[in-house]
């Protein structure tokens, strides 16, 4: 796989796929392009863009190099949108919105911004869930208790616990443990939960943010606060979508928006 250089040194692996406008697409928290869902995005997308698929760091294929801050995530990016020919459409769910966002807003060479249901739920949420599950989170990854993170991370996105225990049972859990250290990362980039309207208030290219209408009404009511926060951007609902959007409902959606 390709390889570009971060500034502070990380390799970060990616993916090319496709010809027409670069294209680069930012996963969310625990996945990477061998597990997730950019992969099958990207094999619809090809025949319109030139598809920019990458690991961040810790994740996959890519390097990591530490003390993490979301500032060296935003360099990645903006290393895979110059490897990409400098200037590129965004796409990035959920943390990884996050991540397209802070990156926009520090002129990452970013033509237009698509955001998939960004997770900032202290802005829906009541009371100091966060504040709680941030520091949780650390002390479980500072006892070198991988397991027991992924597992925390999981009930809080709404895994039933039944269902994490059987999970933790299965050979696969380990490749969970193995990136179980980024998800302070995504946590950072989150900012306590919080719209970064600072930042959004930077970001003056068109952008579009994207909610399912089968999901949690929290995620939509978090993804308009990210929305009426761009000073140029459009919200809409997708039919029939939850958090997992399938890739044949997004297409249509990003190929318009994107103008391919």
């Amino acid at each position: 796989m390709p390889v570009v250089t971060s500034a502070d040194g990380t390799e970060i692996v990616y993916e090319r796929a496709g010809e027409g406008p670069a294209l680069v697409l930012v996963d969310g928290a625990m996945c990477h392009r061998a597990a997730g869902p950019m992969r099958p995005l990207a094999a619809l997308l090809r025949d319109r863009f030139t598809v920019h698929a990458y690991d961040r760091r810790g994740r996959g294929e890519s390097s990591d190099t530490p003390p993490y801050a979301v500032a060296r995530e935003v360099e990645d990016l903006q290393a895979v949108i110059a490897r990409a020919g400098g200037r590129a459409f965004v796409y990035g769910i959920s943390s990884g919105a996050a991540l397209a966002l802070a990156a926009a807003a520090a002129g990452s060479g970013i033509a237009r911004l698509a955001l998939y249901e960004p997770p900032f739920m202290a802005e829906v949420e009541t009371g100091p869930h966060s504040k709680e599950y941030t520091e949780r989170l650390r002390e479980l990854l500072d006892a070198g208790r991988r397991g027991d993170a992924v597992a925390l991370f999981m009930t809080r996105v709404g895994v039933p616990a039944a269902v994490v225990a059987g999970m933790r049972e299965q050979s696969s859990w380990a490749a969970f443990e193995a990136i179980a250290p980024t998800l302070a990362y995504d946590d950072a980039v989150l900012t306590g939960g919080v719209v970064p309207r600072d930042l959004a208030r930077a970001i003056a290219v068109p952008s579009l943010v994207l909610a399912g209408d089968a999901g949690p009404a929290p995620l939509r009511q978090a993804a308009r606060a990210t929305a009426e926060a761009l000073p140029n951007a459009e919200y809409r609902t997708l039919p029939g979508q939850t958090h997992d959007v399938a890739p044949e409902a997004l297409t249509p959606v990003l190929t318009a928006f994107f103008g391919g």
